[in-house]
Protein backbone atom coordinates (compact mmCIF):
# COMPACT_ATOMS: atom_id res chain seq x y z
CA UNK A 1 0.00 0.00 0.00
CA UNK A 2 1.47 3.19 -1.23
CA UNK A 3 1.99 6.06 1.84
CA UNK A 4 3.12 9.29 1.75
CA UNK A 5 3.84 11.55 4.91
CA UNK A 6 4.59 15.05 4.65
CA UNK A 7 6.45 17.07 6.89
CA UNK A 8 8.49 20.49 7.29
CA UNK A 9 5.71 23.21 6.97
CA UNK A 10 5.36 26.16 9.22
CA UNK A 11 5.23 29.86 9.39
CA UNK A 12 8.19 31.65 8.32
CA UNK A 13 8.88 35.39 7.74
CA UNK A 14 9.43 36.39 3.57
CA UNK A 15 12.72 36.12 2.59
CA UNK A 16 12.72 32.88 4.40
CA UNK A 17 13.54 29.02 4.02
CA UNK A 18 11.69 26.06 4.57
CA UNK A 19 12.55 22.58 3.77
CA UNK A 20 9.58 20.27 3.25
CA UNK A 21 9.99 16.44 3.38
CA UNK A 22 7.74 13.45 2.18
CA UNK A 23 8.80 10.06 3.16
CA UNK A 24 6.80 7.19 1.28
CA UNK A 25 6.10 3.52 1.35
CA UNK A 26 5.16 0.65 -0.50
CA UNK A 27 7.23 0.83 -3.51
CA UNK A 28 10.58 2.59 -3.94
CA UNK A 29 11.01 5.79 -4.73
CA UNK A 30 13.24 5.50 -7.43
CA UNK A 31 10.21 3.83 -9.87
CA UNK A 32 7.49 6.25 -9.06
CA UNK A 33 7.31 9.83 -10.52
CA UNK A 34 6.90 11.92 -7.50
CA UNK A 35 6.06 15.85 -7.62
CA UNK A 36 5.26 18.61 -5.14
CA UNK A 37 1.67 20.58 -5.55
CA UNK A 38 0.02 23.51 -3.56
CA UNK A 39 -3.41 24.58 -3.16
CA UNK A 40 -3.92 27.73 -2.00
CA UNK A 41 -7.99 28.61 -0.30
CA UNK A 42 -10.02 28.87 -2.95
CA UNK A 43 -7.68 28.05 -5.42
CA UNK A 44 -7.07 25.40 -7.79
CA UNK A 45 -4.10 22.20 -6.72
CA UNK A 46 -1.24 23.85 -8.48
CA UNK A 47 2.11 22.01 -9.76
CA UNK A 48 5.03 23.27 -8.02
CA UNK A 49 8.18 20.42 -9.26
CA UNK A 50 8.48 16.78 -10.52
CA UNK A 51 11.25 14.41 -10.34
CA UNK A 52 9.99 12.40 -13.30
CA UNK A 53 11.34 8.23 -13.89
CA UNK A 54 14.33 7.84 -15.56
CA UNK A 55 16.03 10.97 -14.95
CA UNK A 56 15.88 14.01 -17.36
CA UNK A 57 15.26 17.60 -16.11
CA UNK A 58 12.88 17.72 -13.05
CA UNK A 59 9.55 19.90 -13.99
CA UNK A 60 9.53 23.57 -11.82
CA UNK A 61 6.21 26.09 -11.86
CA UNK A 62 7.64 29.97 -13.60
CA UNK A 63 6.84 31.20 -9.98
CA UNK A 64 8.89 29.07 -8.13
CA UNK A 65 11.89 28.73 -10.77
CA UNK A 66 15.34 29.57 -9.18
CA UNK A 67 13.68 30.00 -5.64
CA UNK A 68 12.16 26.39 -4.90
CA UNK A 69 15.00 22.63 -5.47
CA UNK A 70 13.04 19.53 -5.52
CA UNK A 71 15.50 16.55 -4.40
CA UNK A 72 14.96 12.83 -4.14
CA UNK A 73 16.97 9.81 -1.28
CA UNK A 74 16.60 7.10 -2.66
CA UNK A 75 18.32 5.08 -0.07
CA UNK A 76 15.28 6.87 2.65
CA UNK A 77 12.72 6.73 0.20
CA UNK A 78 12.15 10.66 0.57
CA UNK A 79 11.49 13.72 -1.33
CA UNK A 80 12.57 16.75 -0.57
CA UNK A 81 11.38 20.48 -1.44
CA UNK A 82 13.85 23.05 -0.35
CA UNK A 83 11.98 26.12 -0.33
CA UNK A 84 14.05 29.78 -0.51
CA UNK A 85 13.47 33.30 -0.60
CA UNK A 86 9.64 32.47 0.27
CA UNK A 87 6.98 35.23 -0.62
CA UNK A 88 3.87 35.85 1.07
CA UNK A 89 2.28 34.16 -2.44
CA UNK A 90 3.77 31.11 -1.85
CA UNK A 91 1.05 30.47 1.19
CA UNK A 92 -0.45 27.06 0.78
CA UNK A 93 -1.10 23.68 1.59
CA UNK A 94 1.53 21.55 -0.03
CA UNK A 95 0.87 18.20 -0.76
CA UNK A 96 3.05 14.89 -1.83
CA UNK A 97 2.58 13.19 -4.92
CA UNK A 98 3.74 10.14 -6.76
CA UNK A 99 2.64 7.96 -9.56
CA UNK A 100 4.63 5.18 -11.66
CA UNK A 101 3.52 7.18 -14.65
CA UNK A 102 3.83 10.92 -15.24
CA UNK A 103 4.04 12.47 -18.66
CA UNK A 104 7.25 14.93 -19.21
CA UNK A 105 6.40 16.38 -22.22
CA UNK A 106 3.44 18.43 -20.90
CA UNK A 107 2.89 20.46 -17.40
CA UNK A 108 1.91 18.25 -14.39
CA UNK A 109 -1.76 17.80 -13.34
CA UNK A 110 -3.44 16.77 -10.07
CA UNK A 111 -5.24 14.03 -12.58
CA UNK A 112 -1.95 12.85 -13.22
CA UNK A 113 -1.03 11.56 -10.15
CA UNK A 114 -2.74 8.62 -8.18
CA UNK A 115 -1.51 8.58 -4.43
CA UNK A 116 -1.26 11.59 -2.00
CA UNK A 117 -0.31 12.59 1.02
CA UNK A 118 -2.25 14.42 3.21
CA UNK A 119 -0.24 17.62 3.00
CA UNK A 120 1.38 20.21 5.01
CA UNK A 121 0.60 23.89 5.55
CA UNK A 122 3.25 26.91 4.96
CA UNK A 123 2.42 30.13 5.43
CA UNK A 124 4.92 33.02 4.65
CA UNK A 125 4.05 36.63 6.51
CA UNK A 126 4.76 39.76 4.85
Amino acid sequence: QVQLVESGGGSVQAGGSLRLSCAASGYTTRSYAMGWFRQAPGKEREGVAVIYTGGGSPYYADSVKGRFTISQDNAKNTLYLQMNSLKPEDTAMYYCAADPFVPSWSTPTRADFGYWGQGTQVTVSS
